[in-house]
């Protein structure tokens, strides 16, 4: 809508003017355009910024500014102007409610403090996961697993480093679309031997995130149901979920694989490959892990050039 407004009312400002019913007025001429290049600020900060609550919150200002210039202009103008101008500020009021309704729910999903056990929505700017898969290990040893910290980047493919910093505290390092890399504090707030552990980030993290992991023992008494539920937020907005997207990095999808290769350690010692792509995605070099079969030295000599 700020892109739509903006682009309007710079390119065609006088058009905007005679429709508004303030095209009588010299003021207007420099006002119409000024609004378009705010539009265009607030356009800019909801695409690329992750607080999307202030950004959102900046277009209820903006709109509590143009209604107090419509007011001043219905006070001054009679007739078909004044009648265009009632019409405008209807259509404001009601853009005002919208971005009013969209700043308060933005502010909420950037205050992460639980996991929804849904499958996956968008809510505010956050993002909401879960997937589930079982491993032929005891509880226990699953929970070990998993409660060495240092052991998610193993298996978890966007994680660079986990760095434990005290009894429940930890320094995380992600990978991030385009070679970035975002870093983030972490405490444990809820832990139960063999059953469940669940984080949540602190501080001015650059991607607030939340989760929650419960091991469950499975119906033949030997493997473990591990359920996992992730809430945080995408660095860029729905941008940045569209970007990821388009470049394989969905975040169900990541979900999901970083499970199996957790899977694949545990009950095999390291991820395995299929032949047909033993070295992954080379544009991230991601995991140096074995093929399901043996290569030959030309393969392997391919793959460490590579």
């Amino acid at each position: 809508m700020s892109l739509g407004l903006g682009v309007a009312q710079l390119a065609a400002p006088d058009a905007v003017r005679r429709f508004s019913g303030v095209d009588d007025s010299r003021t207007s001429r420099a006002v119409v355009p000024l609004v378009g290049a705010r539009e265009l600020v607030h356009a800019a900060g909801l695409l690329t910024s992750r607080r999307k609550g202030a950004w959102a919150w900046t277009r209820v200002a903006g709109d509590a500014m143009d209604l107090t210039s419509l007011a001043v202009a219905i006070a001054h103008r009679g007739g078909r102007r004044r009648r265009r101008l009632l019409g405008v500020t209807g259509a404001v009021v009601g853009i005002t409610v919208v971005d009013v309704l969209t700043a308060v729910q933005a502010t909420r999903g950037n205050r992460i403090t639980s996991v929804s056990p849904a499958r996956s929505s968008r809510r505010g700017g956050s993002m909401e996961l879960t997937a589930t898969t079982t491993i032929r290990k005891p509880a226990p040893e699953v929970f070990a697993f998993w409660l060495a910290l240092e052991n998610l980047p193993v298996f978890m493919a966007h994680l660079e480093e986990v760095r434990v910093t005290g009894d429940r505290t930890s320094h995380w390092v992600a990978s991030a679309p385009f070679g970035e890399n975002v870093e983030w504090e972490a405490e444990i707030i809820h832990e139960t031997p063999a059953e469940k552990i669940a984080w949540r980030s602190t501080g001015d993290a650059d991607v607030p995130n939340a989760g929650t992991v419960r091991f469950v023992p499975a119906p033949d008494g030997v493997s473990t149901e591990v359920h996992v539920a992730l809430t945080y937020d995408i660095p860029g907005g729905a941008v940045g979920k569209a970007v990821a997207k388009y470049f394989g990095e969905e975040p169900h999808q990541q979900l999901d694989d970083d499970l199996r290769r957790l899977k694949q350690v545990l009950e095999t010692g390291e991820v395995v490959r299929s032949d047909g792509a033993p070295w992954g995605k080379r544009a991230r070099k991601e995991f140096p892990q074995r093929p399901a079969q043996p290569l030959s030295d030309a393969e392997l000599e391919k793959g460490v050039d590579a």
